[in-house]
């Protein structure tokens, strides 16, 4: 089923029911996500073309990434300010739920040894964040073409006010967090 049909068929009203929310717009409901994928270390190694990741993260994401710049020199981590460090995607709407629905179903089961999404995760704003260790995993990335698999970070932005809330949203929709 389309996630966003069983977010306003099946979830909401459970999370209604269970909670005991007296309005729809009291109850949790993922505002965004957003990936993050660092490049510091590619920059390092001497490259300076990191087209082929954003190419990457554009496909894995369906829209077009920015590039983060250092903001200042930190002489240990030998980073220098304005050189490029991440590429960011922040993802809304019918694209969030997209993105949400194919890494549910297709990317996760294919992570070799996988084994299930720690719930220790949140923090205290409704952010749920995890890591995933290779982009090469989403069946977008064309695989002849990476020269070096990069790690994705992804963040879920919920709205609520209880970790039981975000995580009870979560484990409805989908999500496999560990046991």
């Amino acid at each position: 089923m389309y996630l966003k049909e069983k977010y306003t068929k099946q979830v909401l009203p459970e999370l209604m029911k269970s909670e005991g929310y007296a309005n729809i717009m009291q109850a949790p409901k993922i505002e965004k996500i957003v990936l993050n994928m660092w490049i510091g270390t590619y920059i390092k190694q001497g490259n300076k073309d990191f087209e082929p990741l954003k190419q990457a993260l554009n496909l894995i994401s369906g829209q077009a990434c920015t590039v983060r710049y250092a903001k200042k020199s930190i002489s240990n981590f030998k980073l220098r300010e304005g050189m490029p460090v991440w590429l960011s995607v922040t993802l809304r709407g019918e694209k969030m739920y997209n993105f949400l629905e194919k890494m549910i179903d297709v990317v996760l089961p294919r992570v070799r040894d996988f084994r299930w999404i720690p719930k220790k995760s949140f923090d205290n704003e409704g952010n749920y964040n995890f890591w995933i260790k290779e982009h090469t995993i989403f069946p977008e990335v064309p695989q002849n073409d990476v020269v070096k698999t990069h790690g994705l970070q992804i963040t879920i932005s919920t709205k609520n006010t209880t970790k039981d809330s975000w995580r009870k949203l979560l484990e409805l929709m989908g999500v496999p967090f560990a046991k």
